[in-house]
C-alpha cells in the first residue's frame, strides 16, 4: 500500500530532529564496543560523530595508516602502539610513526610504546613538541632511548604523571634531576633495571617530586638507604614500592618508611639482604592498616619473629613471600586467628612443615594460592598423610613453575 502525500510531507530526518550534542548523549549511553561500533553503522554523520568520541585506541601501522587514523579520531586520548615481546612486527614503530602521533592526536594524554625497540630520542623530542596534554608514557624496554630524549618529554610535558621507563639502560641521574625540575606532578615512576640511577639522582627527585605515590627502583643495584630515605620523607603519599634486588638497602630504608608513610600498600624489597626483623616489624606497626602486599623473598636475616608479627598486625595483608627465608619455621604461623592472607609464597623453606602449613590453613579461609615448592617436609605425600585439607579454591604449588602466579 503506498505512502500518502501527507505522510512523506510529516516525515522527519533524525539527523534533521537531534542536534549532534543530542546524539553524542545517546552515543555516551552506549556501554559494550559493539554497540558503539553499531552505532557508527547507521550512516556517515553518525559514524563521524562515533569516531570523534572515540578515546582509547589500539593499533599496528605505519606512518600513512597512522595519518588516516588521525584524521579520523582527533579526540583520541589514550594510544597503545605496543608491541609483543614475542610477536613484534617488521620493521615495527620508528620516529616518523611517533612525529605522525606528535601531529595528529594533540588530545593525547596516554602513550604506550612498550618494546618498540626502533624509536629513538629523535622521535620522543617530536612528542615533546606536539604532545602538551600528555600525563602518562610507558616507554619500558625501548633500548635506543636515552636521557636526552626523556628530559624533552619532561619539559614539554609539564601535565606529565606517569613515566614507566623498565627496561632503558641508558637513563641515568640526569633524568631524575629534570624531572625533579619539570615534572611536579609526578605520581608514578617505574626504573626497573635502569642501572645507572644511583642515590644522587633519588635525592634530586625527593627535591621536587612530592606527590608519587608508586615507585619502582628494582634492579637498580647501585640506590642505597641515603637516597631511599630522603625520598620516603619527602613523598608521605607514597603507596607502592618496589625495590627488589636493591641489594645496598638495609633497615635505615624502613624505619624512614615507617615514620613517613603510613598508606604503604605494596613493598618488595626481595633479595635485600640487610633487612632485619627490627625494621620489618616497625613497618608493619605502621602500616597495619593499609599494608596489603609484602615480599621478603631471600630476606636471609628474617625470622619467625617479624613474619608472626606482620601476619598478626596487618588486619588487610593479602599476599606474603616469604621464599628462602631460611630462618623461617613452623612457630611463625602460632596464635595466629582469622586472617585475610589470599596469597603465600613459602618456596624453599626447610624449616616450615605439614603442622605449620596446617596451622596456617586454618585460619585463612581465603587462601588462593599457596607456593611451597623446594620445602623438603612439604611433600604432597607428607601432606595426605597428615590429613591435610587445603580450601577447595586454593592452588597448591608443589613443583610448578616460577612464573605460574605473578602479584
Amino acid at each position: 500500500m503506498g505512502t500518502s502525500i501527507a505522510e512523506r510531507e510529516t516525515r522527519v530526518c533524525i539527523n534533521d530532529a537531534l542536534t549532534d550534542d543530542e546524539l553524542r548523549a545517546i552515543l555516551s549511553k552506549l556501554q559494550s564496543e559493539r554497540d558503539r561500533d553499531s552505532f557508527g553503522l547507521v550512516c556517515k554523520k553518525w559514524l563521524m560523530l562515533q569516531s570523534s568520541e572515540r578515546k582509547k585506541l589500539c593499533v599496528r601501522a605505519g606512518p600513512v595508516m597512522l595519518e588516516r587514523i588521525a584524521r579520523r579520531f582527533r579526540g583520541a586520548r589514550e594510544l597503545d602502539i605496543s608491541q609483543s615481546v614475542s610477536r613484534s612486527f617488521y620493521p615495527g614503530t620508528l620516529d616518523a610513526d611517533l612525529s605522525v602521533i606528535a601531529e595528529g592526536f594533540k588530545s593525547l594524554q596516554f602513550l604506550n610504546l612498550q618494546n618498540c625497540k626502533g624509536v629513538t630520542d629523535t622521535g620522543l623530542k617530536a612528542l615533546a613538541r606536539g604532545l602538551s596534554h600528555l600525563q602518562s608514557l610507558d616507554a619500558s624496554h625501548c633500548r635506543k632511548l636515552t636521557d636526552k630524549g626523556f628530559i624533552a618529554i619532561s619539559e614539554g610535558c609539564h601535565k606529565l604523571r606517569s613515566l614507566h621507563l623498565s627496561g632503558c639502560k641508558s637513563v641515568s641521574d640526569s633524568l631524575l634531576h629534570a624531572l625533579s625540575k619539570n615534572s611536579r606532578f609526578l605520581e608514578e615512576l617505574g626504573l626497573q633495571g635502569c642501572i645507572n640511577v644511583t642515590d644522587s639522582g633519588v635525592s634530586a627527585l625527593a627535591d621536587g617530586c612530592h606527590l608519587i605515590m608508586f615507585l619502582d627502583l628494582s634492579k637498580c643495584s647501585k640506590i642505597g638507604d641515603i637516597g631511599l630515605s630522603k625520598l620516603s620523607k619527602a613523598c608521605p603519599s607514597l603507596i607502592t614500592l618496589k625495590l627488589q634486588d636493591c641489594s645496598n638497602i638495609g633497615d635505615e630504608t624502613l624505619f624512614s618508611l615507617a615514620e613517613s608513610c603510613p598508606d604503604l600498600e605494596t613493598l618488595n624489597v626481595g633479595g635485600c639482604r640487610n633487612i632485619t626483623d627490627e625494621s620489618i616489624k616497625r613497618l608493619a606497626s605502621s602500616c597495619n592498616k593499609n599494608l596489603k602486599n609484602l615480599q621478603l623473598e631471600w630476606c636471609l636475616n628474617i625470622s619467625d619473629s617479624a613474619v608472626s608479627f606482620v601476619l598478626s598486625k596487618c588486619d588487610n595483608l593479602e599476599v606474603l613471600d616469604i621464599g628462602c627465608c631460611n630462618e623461617v619455621t613452623d612457630m611463625a604461623f602460632g596464635g595466629l586467628k582469622g586472617l585475610s592472607l589470599r596469597v603465600l609464597k613459602a618456596s624453599s623453606c626447610p624449616g616450615i612443615t605439614v603442622l605449620g602449613i596446617s596451622v596456617l590453613v586454618e585460619v585463612c579461609q581465603n587462601l588462593e594460592y599457596l607456593d611451597i615448592r623446594s620445602c623438603p617436609h612439604l611433600t604432597p605425600e607428607a601432606c595426605e598423610q597428615a590429613g591435610l585439607h587445603f580450601p577447595k579454591s586454593c592452588k597448591v604449588n608443589f613443583i610448578g613453575s616460577l612464573s605460574e602466579v605473578i602479584f
